[in-house]
């Protein structure tokens, strides 16, 4: 049976005041900060990231192979299938998936903070392009967690991350493949290009 997930992004200047307000409404460190990475990858076509597919391989405190199709906007919210497993190891994985016509298409990290707050997911991302603050559940919740957050008014990110990096790319004339700390280092993303449609 499929999955979906809804959710919402949200640009913030300071991770450590929305971490400090979390804990202050009673949130539950779900884990810790975390370091990311992520491949993701392509068919020997490169249909996949044109036709808004994913296929993710991440390796954090333990290794996922995910699978998402592509979201609609349901409401204010973006709401997809994803089907998520748990895989034993990280580069055999990649292998089996090299063997069977894919291949690393590009690869990104961020360092990730999970709370659960009254039955949201609530993540803090540090990206290489940013902070920004995802919060997953049902609508009503999302709603709630917006509410007790203040960031009901706050300009929604209604895309991927995958998606806000190929922006970037464009717009700032990136020369790079790969969304990581070190090819950011020293460019500042202007936050007009976060919520942009």
């Amino acid at each position: 049976m499929a999955n979906t997930e809804t959710e919402v992004k949200i640009k913030v200047p300071d991770l450590a005041a929305i971490a400090r307000r979390l804990q202050a409404l009673g949130a539950e460190l779900a884990a810790p900060r975390v370091y990311e990475k992520n491949i993701r990858y392509e068919d020997a076509g490169e249909t996949l990231t044109p036709a808004g597919r994913v296929v993710r391989l991440r390796q954090d405190t333990r290794a996922r192979l995910t699978y998402k199709e592509p979201g609609t906007l349901a409401g204010k919210f973006l709401t997809r299938t994803e089907l998520e497993i748990t895989v034993s190891d990280f580069e055999i994985t990649d292998l089996i998936l090299q063997k069977l016509g894919y291949h690393s298409a590009w690869i990104y990290e961020k360092y990730r903070t999970t709370y659960t707050l009254d039955g949201c997911e609530v993540v803090l991302d540090e990206m290489p392009f940013g902070a920004l603050i995802e919060i997953e559940g049902d609508e009503a919740c999302i709603e709630m967690a917006l509410k007790k957050l203040g960031l009901d008014g706050e300009p929604f990110i209604r895309t991927s991350y995958s998606d806000l990096f190929f922006r970037f790319k464009a717009r700032l004339k990136l020369p790079f493949r790969d969304l990581t700390f070190e090819n950011f280092k020293g460019i500042t993303v202007p936050d007009a290009l976060f919520t942009q449609e």
